[in-house]
């Protein structure tokens, strides 16, 4: 609910600071005074587009701020549009704001940031439904009515059953439409998908297979050179050549002359021992390279064969991948695609039969939620029809419109006829009312304006108000062309829809006014040579002083009358 409303050199307001508290509050005031600049005020909090105009003379800048209190029933879906806009502060409250500046800019912020006008109306509409000349009524919108009669009807269940199914159905229309599109260039697709998945597969390429083939490769390539230089290291260490003495030999020499030095001077048997490795090592070294000259191809067919291989690879990876595991992954795809183009003919045959299952079935439970609401419907219109007599609008009719659209796709009746349907399921609902008689049953949207409208409006509200999960509602002048009787009827409704609902209202009548839980006065005031608006809240003698001049001239008699309609309003609050 709005707990509190800042408004700063807005038209005639320069600055204005008012706090509300839940039930029924009332504005009351001399014609002009600016209740309705109030109001206008609040609009803006919707996301009303508003420009420099607003702004009060002589000062370059207007704005609007109103804090509101997240009431239970919307929690969930305001803090669901705060966490997408990553605006969520205070899980328990909110603040929406405008400003405007004479050059022509304005600003819209929620939770003080700046943000965009759509996010501030998108969240307007779940805090405030205001009736008066603006079109923020949530009866007036047209895909609002199924929601409420809904609720009206505690279809919750059946809804949620419904939906089930009808997800399930769009998942397995989902997937059909994708099989037959994919249908369509099956016998191009799976020629390219046989094609590659032949190469792939032919190629046979192995993981780190790339890496051996240029080892490889560089080996053969510089066989001639890799022996040469394996033949000189050879000769070096052990050539059979008596005019050059190899490196083995030598040592063998030395180890020889050393291991004689040792049994003399037995204190130099480490040296024997060091010469023993190093002619060991060379020894071993020598067998090596002789393995390893042993092992030099000289060989240009298998060369040509590793360029080919290297080629080859080279080739899929332009195809299909970076590396050979990107080459392989690709072909394992293609496969499972064209194993499912294959197998699609038979997979399509299994989703049609499961298609016609689920629609059998969310037609059934289609029918379940339109009985509900239909029998819903009767009680509704039957109540609301009942309060309109309240409000002396005897004659007045409700109705609930059902409609249904030809859909070959669609869902089948009973009668056999095919309609179309959506999560909500196959019905599209819209109210209905007709105010005078003769006139027949119109939409909401096309009845008459002025006291009628708001006399239907707080009929609805006060039968859809455990349907209608808006916290705060707004009335403007909603005694238009009603008299003090009846004002004293509506006043007690407006009370009773205080009960589920904060509801703010403009009044000029003192029977409806006597109602209120707070009663704020507005007035015009001269301050500084010019002409302000000022809002008091009333209590005790205020508030009868301000009843009894909405009667007429205070004096005795209003004063009674006053007093009287205090009386009676406590008793008639007292008992509910």
């Amino acid at each position: 609910m709005l707990v509190e409303l800042r408004i700063e050199n807005f038209a005639i307001i320069d600055e204005l600071a008012l706090e509300f508290g839940p039930g029924l509050m009332i504005f009351t005031g001399e014609t002009g005074a600016g209740k309705s600049i109030i109001i206008d005020a609040v609009e803006t909090l919707l996301g009303v587009r508003a420009d420099a105009t607003v702004i009060r003379s002589g000062v370059d800048r207007s704005s609007v701020e109103g804090t509101f209190k997240i009431a239970p029933d919307i929690r969930a879906a305001v803090h669901e549009i705060l966490k997408r806009e990553e605006l969520l502060d205070d899980p328990d409250y909110l603040t929406l704001g405008r400003e405007f500046r004479r050059e022509g800019r304005n600003t819209a912020r929620v939770n003080g940031r700046t943000t965009t006008l759509s996010l501030v109306k998108e969240l307007g509409e779940l805090l405030i439904d205001l009736h008066g000349q603006s079109e923020h009524l949530s009866l007036l919108r047209v895909p609002s009515h199924l929601g409420l009669l809904d609720r009206f009807a505690e279809t919750g269940d059946l809804l949620a059953d419904y939906r089930a199914v009808h997800q399930e159905l769009q998942d397995v229309r989902r997937e059909l439409h994708a099989l037959r599109q994919a249908e369509k260039d099956a016998a191009r697709r799976a020629e390219l998908l046989a094609f590659q998945v032949e190469e792939i597969t032919a190629a046979a390429l192995a993981p780190g297979e790339e890496d051996e083939l240029k080892e490889e490769r560089n080996r053969l390539a510089n066989a001639e050179n890799l022996a040469n230089q394996a033949n000189i290291a050879m000769n070096a260490l052990d050539s059979n050549d008596p005019d050059s003495p190899s490196a083995v030999d030598q040592l063998g020499a030395a180890l020889k002359a050393l291991e004689a030095l040792a049994q003399i001077d037995a204190s130099q048997a480490e040296l024997a021992a060091r010469i023993q490795e190093l002619f060991d090592g060379a020894a071993d070294l020598a067998r090596d390279l002789s393995a390893y000259l042993e092992s030099v191809e000289f060989n240009p067919k298998r060369l040509e064969q590793v360029e080919e291989r290297i080629d080859l690879i080279n080739d899929l990876k332009r195809k299909y991948g970076q590396t050979i595991e990107e080459i392989n992954a690709h072909g394992q795809k293609a496969q499972k695609e064209l194993d499912d183009i294959t197998h699609a003919e038979e997979r399509i045959v299994e989703l049609e039969a499961s298609e016609g299952r689920l629609l059998a079935e969310a037609a059934r439970r289609a029918l379940a939620l339109s009985e509900r609401r239909h029998a819903a419907a009767g009680e509704l219109a039957r109540a609301i029809e009942q309060e309109l007599k309240d409000l002396k609008m005897e004659a007045a009719q409700f109705g609930v419109d059902f409609r249904t659209r030809p859909d070959p796709d669609g869902l089948e009746l009973p009668t056999g006829e095919r309609v179309a349907f959506d999560a909500s399921g196959h019905e599209q609902v819209e109210f209905l009312v007709a105010p005078n008689p003769g006139e027949g049953l119109k939409p909401l949207v096309k009845i008459a304006s002025g006291g009628e409208t708001a006399r239907l409006m707080l009929a609805l509200k006060n039968v859809l108000a455990r349907a209608d999960q808006t916290p705060t509602l707004i009335f403007d002048e909603i005694d238009q062309g009603i008299g003090g009787r009846v004002g004293a009827v509506v006043g007690q409704k407006l009370w009773n829809l205080g009960r589920r609902h904060q509801v703010l209202c403009i009044t000029h009548l003192a029977q409806l006014a006597g109602y209120g839980e707070q009663h704020f006065k507005v007035e015009k005031v001269v301050k500084g040579g010019r002409t302000i608006t000022a809002v008091h809240k009333l209590k005790g003698e205020e508030r009868l002083m301000e009843l009894a001049q909405m009667l007429g001239e205070v004096s005795a008699g209003t004063l009674q009358s006053a007093s009287e309609i205090l009386q009676s309003v406590s008793q008639a609050t007292a008992a509910r």
